[in-house]
């Protein structure tokens, strides 16, 4: 195996690069499928195993809450269509939790290899669980990575994803553990002038260059 593929991983900013598989839905082409949404794309280890489940049954859970923040969910694990289904069809059986949302077939390893999945220190032959989120322009927006013995953590990634939407809708920051409803940071003044019109203003004024403010109905950011 070509380590140099197998470490190809694209970058914060960078266009997420675009593949066509098969996967659970039937066929895709990710960057039309994407096309003018949010997408969370998550890669997991292997069907049928035990930390796997617990993911992929938490964002089966969470399906309303991404549907609200009009968030595609897009898995991948290096398995057969074959493979997925029988999962899919095993925990619906099991836990009636279903797997709506489409999980890529990437027996081939052809998109673990482009998004960087495959960690030659963890194996060779299973995706790490890596996250990215992906904006409504294809643009890689922030990239998550897991071993494969440590589930991740749901909250921060709904936390993560209403911070990303609420900093492009305000054009703000957000200080650290920020949630939903907490003040936003708003930019530093680039200039004495704006610097003195911010000293007067109703900001909360930590200092010049930190300040914050609060902002109301966040829970319509989608």
């Amino acid at each position: 195996m070509n380590e140099e593929d197998i470490m190809t991983m694209p970058r914060i900013g960078d266009q997420a690069p675009d593949f066509e598989a098969m996967t659970t839905t039937g066929p895709m082409k990710f960057s039309e499928y994407i096309k003018d949404s949010w997408t969370i794309l998550f890669s997991h280890p292997a069907d049928f195993t035990p930390v796997c489940t617990t993911e992929m049954s938490g964002f089966a859970l969470e399906q309303n809450f991404f549907d609200e923040k009009k968030t595609k969910l897009v898995g991948l694990s290096i398995d057969s269509i074959h493979s997925h289904i029988a999962w899919v069809n095993n925990v619906k059986k099991n836990t009636g939790v279903l797997f709506e949302f489409p999980i890529i077939s990437d027996i081939d390893m052809k998109v673990s290899k482009k998004y960087g999945m495959l960690q030659p220190g963890e194996s060779e032959t299973a995706a790490v669980r890596a996250v990215f989120f992906i904006d409504p322009n294809g643009k890689i927006r922030l990239i998550m990575y897991y071993p494969l013995n440590v589930g991740r953590n749901m909250d921060e990634i709904k936390r993560s994803l209403v911070a990303l939407q609420t900093a492009d809708k305000y054009k703000v920051a957000m200080p650290l553990d920020w949630r939903e409803g907490d003040k936003v940071i708003v930019p530093p003044p680039k200039t004495v002038a704006e610097m003195q019109e911010r000293e007067s203003s109703d900001l909360e004024m930590v200092d010049f260059y930190l300040a914050k403010k609060s902002i109301l109905n966040q829970s319509t950011i989608k």
